[in-house]
């Protein structure tokens, strides 16, 4: 098993997890555990396979082979019981530039494009910046923190009672509550969205890291209409933590709606692989399975040990001061502080200054999020130990009252 408990040094190698604190956070002080990066080595065969390509000494313009797409279609099938044409795989230099020029693509300036906040920041920064119009459906907070859709305030943004929505962005899983969307809810939001005519791109960028007895399902795998009417935004980044060598799998089963993502993609200049991203994800597709799921082994016990600790802050009459419910997947844990009463601005200067913990405000994921902030815990157990005992120190004023 990798040792997931020996820590990293990742200071003074570019990282912008680690190297970035003043910038982020306005202090070096801050125990960083805010974006969406692993703090393990990546799996042995990656490493292999990289000191290969390095050895070889040639780098140059590289391509989509055979090998990676079916490494891909792989891992789909394997993972997720989803079986895709390799053919239908496009590359794209991450999901979020991918959104960026799906939004481009398929929808002009003006049209509406929904989002369900609270919900990953650049949704809707990517949908803005294009001067598009901006249609917010809300998850709805269920008692205990669980969350839902609201399918029936779905439908007056799809009908056109609000609005008329040309596409829809999905982030299944959900980043930031952690949900995987069953199958049933799945199947509720394409019946609106065909009856509707609304093109569903979804967001699987964490499909890989879902805990059991959790299964994600794949939006295109629901039907041959789901699959002709999606686009599906995957890669290897979060599953292996490989974000740095931007590589991303855009599987587009319509070949006409392919092929007007790649014209795009051609015409920005923005369609060339790099090799070293190609020769990691595809060792990783290969040989990835065994370091995933002792990863998500360990990132599961992180987060059992911090609700558990997250369990001693209470109010005197024994009401929670920190609500914790674990997430179906990601390594992020949603944590809900609303209870000590501060505003967004507020949380952020007590975690910052008084825990000095750099975590994720809640407020960008939409003012849903207000009161809530992101713990990353994919790291290793000395860390969450020291962030937990910076937080005891902070939250002494709070406790008993």
């Amino acid at each position: 098993m990798p040792s997931f408990d020996t820590p990293i040094d990742r200071t003074n190698t570019s990282s912008e997890k680690w190297g970035s604190l003043a910038r982020i956070f306005g202090s070096e002080d801050v125990l960083p555990m805010w974006v969406a990066d692993m703090d393990f080595k990546v799996p042995e065969a990656v490493i292999q396979a990289l000191h290969e390509k390095v050895d070889h000494g040639v780098f140059g313009y590289s391509f989509l082979s055979d090998d990676y797409k079916e490494a891909v279609a792989g891992w789909m099938l394997r993972r997720h019981h989803w079986k895709i044409d390799p053919q239908s795989i496009v590359y794209a230099p991450g999901v979020v530039p991918a959104l960026y020029h799906l939004v481009e693509t398929f929808t002009e300036a003006g049209e509406e494009v929904i989002i369900q906040p609270p919900v990953y920041p650049p949704f809707a920064k990517v949908v803005n910046n294009l001067e598009r119009k901006l249609l917010l459906n809300p998850l709805r907070e269920l008692e205990g923190g669980h969350y839902e859709m609201d399918f029936e305030q779905l439908e007056t943004l799809m009908s056109g009672t609000s609005g008329k929505a040309k596409m829809l962005i999905l982030c299944s899983p959900h980043n930031p509550v952690g949900r995987v969307w069953t199958r049933e809810e799945l199947l509720k939001l394409h019946e609106l969205a065909e009856h509707y005519g609304v093109l569903v791109v979804s967001d699987e960028i964490h499909a890989d890291l879902v805990f059991e007895p959790n299964a994600h399902v794949p939006y295109a795998s629901l039907s041959e209409q789901a699959s002709q009417h999606s686009v599906i935004c995957t890669a290897p980044s979060k599953t292996f933590n490989l974000a740095a060598l931007n590589t991303s799998n855009i599987i587009i089963a319509n070949p006409e709606l392919r092929e007007k993502f790649v014209h795009n993609l051609s015409t920005r200049e923005v369609a060339h692989a790099g090799i070293f991203g190609l020769t990691a994800a595809e060792a990783a597709y290969k040989h990835g399975d065994a370091w995933l799921d002792d990863c998500l082994a360990y990132i599961r016990s992180n987060m059992e040990y911090v609700q558990q600790y997250m369990a001693r802050y209470q109010k005197a009459d024994g009401t929670p001061l920190v609500k914790t419910l674990l997430p179906e997947a990601t390594y992020l844990l949603w944590l809900d502080f609303r209870e000590l009463g501060l505003s967004a601005d507020e949380l952020n200067a007590f975690m910052i200054k008084e825990a000095r913990l750099g975590l994720n405000n809640g407020a960008p994921f939409g003012k849903e999020g207000e009161g809530f902030m992101r713990m990353n815990l994919a790291c290793a157990r000395s860390i969450v130990e020291e962030a937990m005992s910076r937080l005891d120190k902070a939250m002494e004023h709070y406790i008993g009252k």
